[in-house]
């Protein structure tokens, strides 16, 4: 369940820069595909762990993604991420 590939997320909209440790924090860029198998068992998600549930990752993918899932998509994904 992946394909070993960087995408950028373009999460630009989500972040605001700042200052931390005396280092300007940006946007990260692209980051490498995550495998799903196991996945309800390594939260938090996302490469840096600013996703708490497997609820806040569908609604984050659903929104940077404009996809559009209706509220019984988004609970069967979960339900789908659950059992691999």
């Amino acid at each position: 369940y992946t394909d070993n590939l960087m995408h950028d997320l373009k999460v630009e909209r989500f972040f605001t820069p700042r200052m931390e440790a005396g280092l300007m924090m940006t946007s990260q860029g692209a980051i490498k595909t995550f495998p799903l198998r196991g996945i309800k068992e390594s939260p938090p998600y996302l490469h840096d762990g600013r996703l708490l549930t497997l609820e806040d990752t569908v609604e984050f993918f659903n929104l940077v993604l404009e996809l559009n899932l209706t509220a019984a998509e988004k609970t069967d994904l979960v339900a789908f991420l659950r059992v691999l």
